[in-house]
Parts: C-alpha cells; sequence; structure tokens
C-alpha cells in the first residue's frame, strides 16, 4: 500500500476510532432478540452479495417497520453514492451490529462517549453534527465515504471492510450480520 493511500486508511481509522472503539457495549446493553440461524444461500446475486461466503455462526433479528425503513434508506443511500449491493450488504451488516438498525439517539448512562444513529457514529469524532449523524442517509453517506478510501474494500471479508471503517473494540462482530443483511439487500435493491 503506498504511503499517501496508507495515511489516509490511518486517518480514517483514527477519525472513526472514538466512534466505533465503544459501539459494541452499546449494543449490548440493547434487549437481546437475537438468535443464531445457519446460513442460507442467496438466490438472488448471492455471488455478488456474499463474495467469500459468511464467517462463523450467522445472527438474525426480527425487523419491525422502523428497522426495515432504516434498511431502505441505507440502499437509497447506496445507490445515491453510486455503490454497488455489496456495499449496501457492508452498510446494513454494520449497522446491525451498531445498532440493530434502529436509529439510537443519547442512551443516557448505557451510551458510550456521545455515539450515536445507525452507525454509532460520535459527532465529537468528526462524523458530523447529532441531527446529521441520526439522520439515515447522512450516517451512511458518511459511512461509505469512509468505505470507498479502504483500498480493495470490494475483495475484502465483509467484517474486515466494516472494522476498518468503524474500528470497532468487537471487530469480529460484523460477520455474523452478513447473511442477514444480503437476505434483506436481495429483498429491498429493486423495490
Amino acid at each position: 500500500m503506498n504511503t499517501i493511500l496508507r495515511k489516509s486508511v490511518l486517518g480514517i481509522a483514527g477519525l472513526a476510532f472514538t466512534g466505533g472503539v465503544f459501539a459494541g457495549p452499546v449494543a449490548a446493553h440493547a434487549a437481546d432478540t437475537t438468535h443464531a440461524v445457519k446460513p442460507v444461500s442467496v438466490s438472488v446475486q448471492g455471488d455478488k452479495l456474499i463474495p467469500h461466503g459468511v464467517q462463523g455462526a450467522q445472527s438474525r433479528i426480527d425487523l419491525n417497520d422502523e428497522q426495515t425503513a432504516n434498511v431502505k434508506a441505507i440502499i437509497a443511500a447506496t445507490k445515491k453514492a453510486g455503490m454497488d449491493e455489496r456495499a449496501a450488504v457492508v452498510s446494513i451488516a454494520t449497522a446491525l451490529q451498531e445498532s440493530k438498525l434502529e436509529n439510537l439517539g443519547h442512551l443516557g448512562d448505557r451510551n458510550d462517549h456521545d455515539s450515536q444513529g445507525l452507525f454509532q457514529q460520535r459527532p465529537s469524532s468528526g462524523w458530523g453534527t447529532v441531527e446529521q449523524i441520526t439522520d439515515p442517509e447522512y450516517s451512511t453517506t458518511a459511512f461509505l465515504k469512509g468505505l470507498k478510501q479502504v483500498d480493495g474494500w470490494q475483495d475484502m471479508p465483509l467484517t474486515v471492510a466494516a472494522q476498518t471503517v468503524q474500528v470497532s473494540a468487537y471487530p469480529d462482530h460484523y460477520a455474523q450480520w452478513e447473511q442477514q443483511a444480503a437476505d434483506l439487500v436481495a429483498e429491498h435493491w429493486n423495490k
């Protein structure tokens, strides 16, 4: 990796560090409605949605109307950014891990620092204002902007791509959401 690109990736990682490092503990306080499921194959563009196969046991949650609306907002922002279905899978899996696709505001004592929104981004780390990062389109665009700067993200396992942007204290946790994210993209991409 050349020096300029390496510095860019490290700069993004540093910016995202504080925003992502405590996301796992925040999500841990949410009601645990996850359950492990066996991976199923994606029939629509499966090789594009999950090019590396899923890693490890997969989790799945039932989505309410708000969470489904957030999936659709992530997909719309991904299309608007000119990115493909794989970028939407990475984004949705990341939001599933960070917030269970709930647009979280400040959680009081359960909130680590000032992490908010679908991706648990932090205003104090330069992700935007509270109003911006709690807007699904803005927060998705901010996440995708970081993803675009990761050299070769398309060829990385999902959890590596997501971790490079988020810099979470729980880097392997993104992998558990890949199948559900791919299923959601397959279901909603062409709607």
